[in-house]
């Protein structure tokens, strides 16, 4: 039986304290391999930075929950090791034969196991740095071409990430693609609940993820109708340019009419996520840094009218005027004129989301995508 772990700092579940795209896609991912590859196979994870050490399985998977720790000096360096030592503990007690964790700051570097890593790129701190313009962190640049030189395989989820990464680092060594995968049965299209004129943002609240610029579109928005509403579902995060609330900075960007339309929801849980994409008319993610975003996919695997950004990766995932409209998130007119259009247009809006799902089954089926993770994983167990 082919027992893989993965190291992670979140994973959707009630009793871990963060969730984001790297969880979701390790869950796709296990639910995927279970699905559709007749191999048996068993899955632990080993989530770190939580409050509390707590083991448990569940759904026939082993939660190994890290509690974060805090040290005098070097608590970067020592924390890493506290976190090898328990994993190789375990790896041997339960005969674990792979190990994957994510590129984010590195978390691998100076570990040491008996037992091949694979590192999936999900986009380091480095990329997304040279993504925005800005001067990365010394240390974790440090740490994160350490642990990209030591795996023994890398795996991008998305192509542009690849090639990025391995000009950022220098590396030599070949990066197999496999994009990120969703559950369609999971997240299914339901038309007869869509609020007209509502245009939802979903993820967090962060620069990166274009809500300035969504900020000073939606202005333009509510000047030509005054009925139109945007939701913003997510936490606010501290702005790495300014060091305020990005929520603040944002509000701070619109009239005083589009105030008036505005909601902030900072958390749901998970499973009430689908609720606020189903009853969006229009949902807009014009971000200026991702891999391969786990929100567009939930978005187009509900046939929502979309509005994305066109930046590098976003190819690999939509295609403009096909299954949503793609924009510039800098051209703040152009995106606006995008929301408006799809607000305005439903019978195009719907036939864009149509169109999104439609090549989710047909590029991105969970099947597909399974298999080929489990060859990765099973040619690095036999290498």
């Amino acid at each position: 039986m082919m027992h893989i772990a993965f190291i992670t700092p979140e994973y959707p579940h009630s009793k871990v304290n963060r969730v984001a795209g790297i969880g979701t896609s390790i869950r796709n991912l296990i639910q995927g391999m279970r699905d559709h590859c007749k191999d048996p196979m068993q899955f632990s994870l080993f989530i770190y930075g939580q409050q509390e050490d707590l083991y448990f399985e569940e759904n026939g998977i082993c939660f190994h929950l890290i509690k974060k720790r805090s040290y005098r000096f070097g608590g970067f360096f020592w924390y890493r090791k506290h976190i090898n030592r328990y994993v190789n503990k375990v790896v041997k007690k339960d005969n674990i034969q792979c190990i994957e964790a994510p590129d984010w700051t590195g978390i691998t570097a100076f570990m040491s196991f008996k037992i091949p890593l694979l590192i999936r790129l999900h986009g380091t701190d480095t990329y997304f740095c040279d993504l925005e313009g800005r001067a990365v962190k010394r240390k974790n640049y440090f740490f994160e071409r350490n642990a990209l030189k030591r795996t023994n395989t890398i795996v991008s989820v998305s192509a542009f990430t690849a090639s990025r990464t391995k000009a950022l680092f220098g590396l030599k060594k070949p990066i197999d693609v496999i994009h990120n995968s969703i559950d369609l049965n999971n997240f299914t299209p339901l038309r007869d609940i869509k609020t007209a004129h509502s245009i939802l943002y979903f993820g967090s609240i962060i620069r990166k993820k274009g809500v300035l610029a969504l900020a000073k579109a939606f202005n333009h928005v509510t000047e030509q109708d005054k009925s139109t509403t945007l939701i913003l579902l997510g936490q606010d995060v501290i702005d790495n340019k300014t060091g305020k609330s990005t929520l603040s900075l944002f509000r701070n960007l619109l009239t005083p009419e589009a105030k008036k339309r505005i909601t902030h929801i900072s958390h749901v849980p998970y499973a009430k996520v689908k609720k606020h994409i189903q009853q969006a008319a229009v949902v807009c993610l014009p971000s200026y840094a991702e891999a391969f975003p786990m929100t567009w996919l939930e978005a187009m695997a509900m046939e929502k009218a979309m509005v994305t950004s066109d930046i590098g990766w976003a190819k690999e995932v939509m295609i403009h005027e096909k299954t949503g409209l793609m924009v510039n998130p800098d051209e703040e007119s152009v995106l606006a004129e995008a929301l408006i259009t799809l607000l305005k247009e439903r019978e195009q809006a719907t036939h864009y989301g149509k169109a999104a799902r439609k090549k989710l089954l047909t590029n991105f089926a969970p099947g597909h995508i399974a298999r080929q993770n489990h060859n990765v994983y099973q040619k690095l167990i036999d290498s």
